[in-house]
């Protein structure tokens, strides 16, 4: 098992990377300090793991709570049922939720810890790889709304990070797949030189070799766990760990949150971020042609859906958290592990970007 650390003061907290980890009772009792327990999983993930976790927390005699699985159900409405099932127990202040899933569950499981009594601890137990890599490390807790992804939420960190490697064992290829496209991410946007491993090693990944998938992960991890560190909440250089997202979750949104996963989503983003910063002379053809292969051996799509046209997409981008007064702004490339926030680009550019994307 390797530790690392995200430093946030009072507020840090390791992230525990091995194998069997979800049976390895005494992480658990590092951080839970009260009886009262919830675990809180989806229908997916629970016949596979649940009764695992459960046996390492008997003396806790833990509460469950399963839901629906899909984005689709990251809402206000599915995260009540949380709610209600706290409330229903009678859950204090010292309670701990743990969030047994992928992506979903880890942010609807945090945003209710968050709202609940204002504030109560939770361990991610994080079960997809993009789950791993991505979006259990760093405190952002949010639900969908309708006419935008994740703009309802806060950031609230967990007590713990318990990744273990073995769950990608059930895995299936295409959940694979989406997550290696954060993994990707951290190549483009800070280092070089796993950008190159990952090159080197995509096949040897696809084949879920276990050094392989180990290294990824904790590498992945690193470079979030160092940004988060640097800026907690978002308001410098952790925005750049957004690449592609802009344009991904306004995709997800055009698809009301349904076939495609968020993954194949940011995979297309990235893309669409590489050729926008091709066309403005900021990277090299010969670079966005790397990640156009990365991606496409990756097996993650590099073209738009056909049912969202340009337009709409525009529309959709618009309502993005790193809009200010109105302006959007983009992550994208001055080369490949150099990543800029801007909103000096050229909205023709963009607008060329959006439409040679269309199928």
């Amino acid at each position: 098992m390797n530790v690392l650390n995200v430093d946030l003061g009072t507020r840090s907290y390791p992230i525990y990377i091995g194998y069997d980890l979800l049976q390895d009772a005494g992480l658990y009792k590092r951080h839970i300090i009260s009886k009262q327990v919830m675990v809180v999983t989806n229908t997916t993930v629970a016949p596979l793991y649940l009764d695992r976790v459960r046996r390492q927390l008997d003396e806790f005699h833990p509460v469950t709570c399963v839901l629906p699985d899909g984005e689709q159900y990251k809402t206000l409405e599915v995260m009540n049922e949380i709610i209600t099932r706290l409330l229903q127990a009678r859950f204090s202040r010292t309670c701990c939720l743990l969030a047994l899933g992928g992506g979903v569950i880890g942010d609807i499981t945090g945003f209710a810890a968050a709202c609940y009594q204002r504030g109560v601890g939770y361990i991610q137990l994080p079960t997809t790889l993009l789950s791993q890599v991505d979006s259990a490390v760093g405190g952002k807790t949010a639900v969908n709304h309708p006419l935008g992804k994740n703009m309802i939420g806060a950031f609230h960190q967990p007590l713990a990070v318990i990744s273990d490697i073995s769950v990608l064992d059930t895995l299936n290829d295409r959940e694979l797949h989406a997550g290696l496209a954060e993994v990707i991410k951290y190549g483009l946007i800070r280092d070089h030189e796993f950008f190159n491993w990952l090159e080197i090693n995509i096949t040897h990944f696809l084949a879920r070799k276990r050094d392989v998938l180990m290294h990824a992960v904790e590498h992945s991890c690193r470079n979030k766990a160092e940004v988060v560190s640097s800026d907690e909440k978002e308001s410098g250089i952790r925005a750049l760990l957004n690449l592609g997202h802009t344009f991904a979750h306004a995709i997800e949104t055009g698809l009301g949150y349904q076939g495609w996963l968020h993954g194949e989503a940011v995979a297309t983003g990235m893309l669409m971020a590489a050729d926008l910063s091709s066309r403005h002379g900021w990277l090299a053809a010969a670079d966005t042609d790397r990640i156009r292969k990365v991606l496409v051996e990756s097996q993650l799509p590099v073209r738009l859906p056909s049912s969202l046209a340009s337009k709409q997409l525009l529309e959709l981008m618009s309502v993005d958290k790193k809009a200010r007064d109105g302006i959007l702004h983009l992550v994208l490339l001055n080369g490949i592990g150099n990543a800029i926030v801007t909103n000096e680009y050229d909205p023709g550019l963009l607008l060329q970007t959006l439409d040679s994307f269309q199928p």
